[in-house]
């Protein structure tokens, strides 16, 4: 007894949906891979979810982006706009400006120059001598920034060690004030006592005493 045929409708359920999806699409994605094993065929599939997630399958003897090329090519219907197909040429382009900048980048270093003529090592040692005169510029303004970096950490210095001598001096200064009557009264007194007896002022002369 066979099944019944299955009305082809959207289904409500979402579990059975979900089901429902899974099965279908591994049975698609099944024949794909039979088709281009048994038949040497170029297959493409792609399924999107309800939900986004998207899977795919593509031949391995090709890319998803041959097979579209292909088909634009055989069908003549247009896949990309103008702004794609700008922004293509774009790429196109800056790749073949990397792999000549690649090319120059190893003959620089001296790699694969032997298929080079004679112009083209000329071009080439100039650019490498301008180089050279490029960087040895910049070495020297790289000593000149050193030079007066190291000349200003130099006169910081200084300064403030000068500071820090200011500083250390300041309580000698205050103690030489404080002793200075000390000092004074004490030089007195040995004045006095070298001084020859006869000059100095005796309690017998109150006179002398008061002029003095």
């Amino acid at each position: 007894m066979g099944r019944g045929k299955i009305e082809i409708k959207r289904i409500e359920n979402s579990s059975n949906r979900q089901v429902t999806y899974s099965k279908r699409r591994n049975g698609i994605m099944k024949k794909a891979k039979e088709i281009s094993v048994l038949c040497d065929a170029k297959v493409s599939v792609i399924i999107f979810a309800s939900s986004g997630k998207m899977h795919e399958f593509c031949s391995p003897t090709t890319t998803l982006v041959d097979v579209l090329d292909q088909y634009h090519k055989l069908s003549g219907k247009r896949l990309w706009d103008a702004k794609h197909e700008n922004l293509d040429n774009e790429i196109n382009r800056v790749k073949k400006e990397n792999d000549s900048m690649q090319i120059e980048l190893r003959h620089m270093k001296g790699e694969d120059i032997s298929t080079l003529n004679y112009r083209e090592l000329m071009v080439l040692e100039d650019a490498l001598e301008n180089g050279m005169t490029a960087l040895k510029a910049k070495q020297m303004e790289f000593v000149r920034m050193m030079r007066k970096h190291n000349e200003m950490i130099e006169e910081e210095n200084q300064s403030l060690q000068f500071k820090l001598r200011q500083l250390q001096l300041e309580p000698m200064d205050e103690n030489l004030i404080e002793n200075q009557g000390v000092y004074d009264h004490q030089a007195i007194a040995e004045y006095e006592s070298q001084m020859p007896f006869a000059f100095r002022v005796q309690p017998m002369q109150p006179n002398l005493q008061q002029r003095f």
